[in-house]
């Protein structure tokens, strides 16, 4: 097919208009757009439990909820935000999409594997909300035994089986693109001619198909202690609860590089496209997502230095998290390295991914604070933790998504969104997030604890500063919403590549064709080559 005129006709978004077309579609073009409406829409309620949280802390007496609310909404906003929001954002959306498409297939593996996916996840998520309506849930995020086993009288069973059920959309998913990547690559395209988006999302699904089975048993024995009585976490009767800290954070440690993996995927390609340059080290930035991958389930022990468990496991556990920052600073080295004496071109895409290395980079340093025993002993349970969370996976793992969200869009939808309105709320995001999350560096510094509905008045300034800023974040999320919704009508037709990218998925027409390509490609550049005449310009400058 001409890669430089757009198909004019049939398109995955116009073949069938039915509820049921969409429904009951194999395509994962339709099953990422769904997956997007329905994180979409998490986000929210996500981000509503958040508004609320900030505005009770507005003020230090505790005026606005009461501390049982409080902790309910701390509660909820962790479980909508981490399970179902950041966890399926970028391989359940942009990785559903685009890994046949990059690789030169026509769908997925497994098609109809790929569709249960997302009703596993609705059916997941139904059950959750369903306990977050009828009494909601107080155990925090984390569900810390005993309280979840014993002593909540909140809906800790249900939320338990709604997470459960949605291990399975993450489970089958990560399978699904393993697969794929591994035995549907078109003609010529080598492990070491994969895009780097294709590399983390394969790295990504390891840790899915690896990691969430040791979840899932573990929220199934909560649920059973807490229904029998027979103690496994409980150590009145007999239980031991560090086991169950060493249960979850096995999982959730490598859940961290299931959110933020992607997210470098998604720069690398940025980072590429709008420099005109070759990734910088490719086969290490390749590497290097595989080696976190591997690293990230062997450091969870750093989130328990003060538990109780052995000071040398605890020292073992320090040095292993230091040595995982070492392929993410490769990344981010390479990505700078790549952007050095490049051709740049300052479009919205890119303004995401300075945002994400900047502000990942702050997470990722403050990360090295909490690897220390010394400082960890001091900042753990503080504001200290929850900005570093945050840096990592707002500033992270949402810049992220919203830089991919902003440079595939065109192939998406084929419009393009307004660029002025585009970098303006990219701007206010940044700002936002940065006057929201850095004073709780502070406030964690001078001893704030997390999860407190009510503090001492010194504290308020601070916080103050932090709602205030949460005010411009929720207006940076809200305008690409209005922009990207008006673009569907009013939007300039894209073409096919608006970016002059050089990957596969450029070569389809904008929307594509059901089945992505009328031929399959061959596959004789290596990654990331642009036009010769390009390099040469590069060069020239």
């Amino acid at each position: 097919m001409n890669p430089k005129a757009t198909v004019v006709g049939s398109n995955y978004l116009n073949n069938g208009y039915s509820l049921r077309s969409w429904l009951l579609t194999t395509d994962h073009k339709r099953i990422a757009i769904l997956y997007l409406v329905s994180i979409t829409l998490f986000f929210m309620l996500g981000g509503f439990f958040a508004v609320i949280m900030r505005l009770e802390l507005l003020t230090p007496q505790g005026d606005l909820v009461q501390a049982q609310t409080y902790n309910k909404l701390f509660t909820m906003h962790g479980i909508v935000m981490i399970f179902f929001f950041l966890i399926p954002s970028i391989p359940a959306v942009l990785g559903n999409f685009l890994i046949p498409m990059m690789i030169g297939a026509r769908d997925l593996a497994f098609p109809k594997l790929n569709l249960l996916s997302w009703y596993v996840y609705i059916v997941g998520g139904s059950v959750t909300l369903y306990a977050l309506i009828t009494g909601g849930l107080d155990t925090g995020w984390t569900f810390y035994t005993p309280y979840s086993t014993t002593y909540s009288t909140t809906r800790v069973i249900p939320a338990i089986v709604g997470l459960f059920i949605t291990g399975f959309s993450s489970i089958l998913t990560g399978l699904n693109f393993i697969i794929t990547i591994h035995k549907m690559r078109a003609p010529g395209l080598t492990w070491f001619r994969l895009p780097l988006f294709v590399w983390s999302l394969y790295a990504t699904s390891l840790i899915q198909v690896l990691a969430t089975p040791v979840l899932a048993v573990t929220l199934l024995m909560v649920a059973f202690e807490r229904a029998t009585g027979i103690g496994l976490f409980d150590p009145a009767i007999g239980g031991d609860p560090l086991l169950f800290q060493h249960l979850f954070w096995f999982y959730s440690h490598p859940a961290v590089y299931i959110m933020i993996l992607p997210a470098m995927g998604v720069v690398s390609e940025i980072v590429a496209v709008f420099s005109r340059k070759q990734i910088f080290g490719y086969r290490f930035v390749a590497a290097a997502s595989v080696a976190i991958a591997v690293y990230g389930f062997l450091v969870w022990g750093h989130h328990m230095f003060v538990s109780g468990q052995s000071i040398y496991a605890s020292m073992i556990f320090s040095v292993l998290s230091y040595l995982v920052a070492i392929p993410s600073a490769v990344k981010v080295f390479n990505w700078t390295a790549t952007l050095y004496k490049g051709r740049i071109w300052l479009q919205t895409p890119l303004f995401y991914a300075f945002g994400f290395i900047g502000l990942f980079t702050i997470g990722g340093l403050t990360g090295l604070f909490l690897a220390a025993m010394a400082v960890d002993l001091h900042v753990t349970d503080t504001y200290f933790v929850v900005a570093h969370f945050h840096y990592i996976m707002v500033g992270g793992a949402v810049m992220g998504y919203l830089g991919g969200l902003h440079y595939w869009w065109p192939k998406m939808t084929g419009k393009m969104y307004p660029e002025g309105w585009a970098k303006v709320s990219a701007i206010i995001l940044f700002v936002g997030f940065n006057l929201t999350f850095f004073p709780q560096f502070i406030l964690g510094y001078l001893g704030m604890p997390r999860r407190y509905y009510a503090y001492p008045p010194e504290f308020q300034v601070l916080n103050v500063m932090s709602t205030a800023g949460a005010s411009v974040l929720g207006l940076g999320y809200l305008i690409p919403m209005i922009y990207l919704l008006w673009s569907l009508k009013k939007g300039k037709d894209s073409g096919p590549n608006p970016w002059g990218a050089p990957g596969l998925e450029w070569q389809t027409a904008s929307p594509p064709i059901t089945d992505n390509f009328e031929k399959t490609p061959v596959v004789t550049d290596e990654a990331y080559t642009f036009p010769a005449e390009e390099e040469e310009e590069i060069v020239t400058d």
